[in-house]
């Protein structure tokens, strides 16, 4: 028997890996994607979405694009940046293949005279472009904000041809700072807080039932410790809830309590 069979489960619970079955609408999730999609449906230009790290930032972003996706209005691409060492010609690069750019010139100016047509091309058959941006608090250059600030001086007569959303740290903002003119134009700001008390319970609850369980696992006290070491950040949630699961399996416990999450703070160093 395993961890699954023995709690009844048909799935994994508190995987850190994103997964849109697993989606928590708290409030605050809910209010952030509805201000991105007002930024992208007015066609804003630049929005920005900024937390500490395990706050959620991947999980939104992803639920964003998997929404986008699902429309046919929509035109989205993303670009998870994984080092601080990208060029602007990358990027432009990059995106312009993400529209759907084949067989891309050398230089600047050509790519650039390429990516205007297609994003004209896309306007006029009711497209609405956007470019979300993952870990971009890796883009640490001046030359790097200029290059975004370029794209989105990409217009038409009435409106941006192209949205931007960057997910990154707070440090982002910084980065952004390097060239004034691009941070004077986020359009919208979201700041993703870790989840409240309220969010926790629910957030563990929603969890748990997606992946098959019908009647709780964790006794009140095991959540309240939960939240109060994790902070509210749902990666440190999954951590602690999976580690549990996994403790009270080999101990042959079917509730997880109190005394469970303890063992799991003082493995992981974090029992006061």
């Amino acid at each position: 028997m395993d961890i699954l069979e023995y709690y009844e489960l048909k799935l994994h619970p508190f995987s850190n890996s994103p997964d849109e079955r697993f989606y928590y609408n708290s409030p605050q999730h809910e209010k952030t994607l509805f201000k991105l999609l007002h930024a992208i449906d007015n066609k804003r230009g630049l929005a920005i979405v900024s937390g500490d790290i395990g706050a959620g930032k991947t999980t939104i972003s992803r639920r964003l694009l998997d929404f986008l996706l699902s429309n046919e209005k929509y035109e989205p691409a993303l670009l998870v940046i994984i080092h601080s060492e990208i060029t602007p010609i990358w990027l432009l690069k990059k995106i312009a293949m993400q529209l759907g750019v084949e067989d891309l010139p050398e230089l600047k100016v050509d790519i650039i005279s390429i990516m205007y047509k297609k994003l004209i091309e896309l306007n006029d058959n009711n497209k609405t472009v956007v470019i979300i941006i993952d870990e971009a608090n890796m883009l640490k250059s001046k030359e790097i904000m200029e290059e975004i600030r370029g794209i989105l001086n990409i217009e038409s007569e009435n409106n941006h041809l192209i949205t931007f959303i960057l997910f990154g740290l707070k440090e982002m903002e910084e980065s952004l700072k390097l060239d004034l003119p691009l941070y004077e134009r986020i359009a919208i700001r979201c700041l993703i807080d870790p989840l409240n008390h309220e969010s926790t319970i629910g957030y563990i609850n929603h969890r748990l039932k997606v992946s098959g369980r019908t009647t709780p696992i964790f006794t009140d006290n095991a959540i309240e410790m939960i939240y109060k070491y994790s902070k509210g950040k749902p990666r440190l949630i999954n951590i602690l809830a999976d580690n549990a699961l996994l403790e009270g399996f080999l101990t042959k416990k079917q509730v997880i309590d109190g005394k469970i999450i303890k063992q799991i703070l003082e493995d992981f160093g974090m029992g006061s």
